[in-house]
């Protein structure tokens, strides 16, 4: 999944909505944006402040200040098409993602702080990001939170618990070992194959459980 999906005449591409917060692991959403342009969806990007100096202090890639730089940045990064990336600022209350009137697309917050965990569990919308998340509960939409802390106190699993009961998803950056990581990067995959899995796209980070069983049975 290196270069982006060219897009058939006359097909609209599947839409994603991706949320980047102040939690450490913005490798993973970084490595979910470039999957989902690869995978030829259009992906509304948002990003709080906080994201922004965690993303400076974990990678390499230093975001500017304004809306349409970030959306050049980020389309350079992933390898996008021409609009196929589109960033959307903390109060642009008339963007997509703000209403459940707009386009029905799911939300994946990677990485997803406490404070948004607080904030969508609670009901607030003091940003583009909190309001996203409500929408998307309110509107039985999938949402897929990527919290990534430890450990976890009472208010965070309460806050977790809270919004699986709402229907949301809460998928911790928590990779596994059994398909033996020989890097960083094989382990930032782990996750972000499980999250393109939960968003019903194709993948080929590494394989599913049980399928090398299924070849062995399988007559020559």
């Amino acid at each position: 999944m290196n270069k982006a999906s060219q897009q058939e005449p006359g097909t609209k591409r599947p839409v994603v909505n991706l949320a980047f917060t102040g939690a450490s692991g913005a490798q993973y959403g970084l490595r979910l944006l470039h999957c989902l342009v690869a995978a030829g969806c259009q992906v509304h990007v948002m990003i709080s402040k906080a994201a922004q100096i965690v993303m400076a202090t974990e990678t390499d890639l230093k975001l500017p200040g304004n809306t349409a730089a970030m959306q050049e940045a980020f389309s350079a990064y992933a390898g996008a098409q021409a609009g196929q990336v589109l960033v959307f600022g903390r109060e642009d209350w008339f963007s997509p993602p703000a209403s459940g009137s707009g386009e029905k697309a799911p939300l994946v917050i990677c990485p997803c702080s406490t404070g948004t965990l607080s904030a969508l569990a609670t009901g607030a919308s003091n940003n583009l990001i909190e309001r996203a998340g409500d929408v998307a509960l309110k509107e039985r939409r999938k949402l897929i939170l990527v919290p990534r802390e430890a450990p976890y106190s009472e208010v965070h699993l309460e806050n977790m618990l809270r919004l699986t009961r709402m229907g949301a998803v809460i998928m911790p950056a928590s990779p596994g070992f059994y398909h033996q990581p020989q890097s960083i990067a094989d382990l930032v995959d782990f996750i972000v194959a499980r999250l393109l899995d939960h968003l019903d796209l194709p993948q080929d980070l590494m394989p599913r459980w049980g399928e090398e069983r299924i070849a062995a049975k399988k007559p020559d």
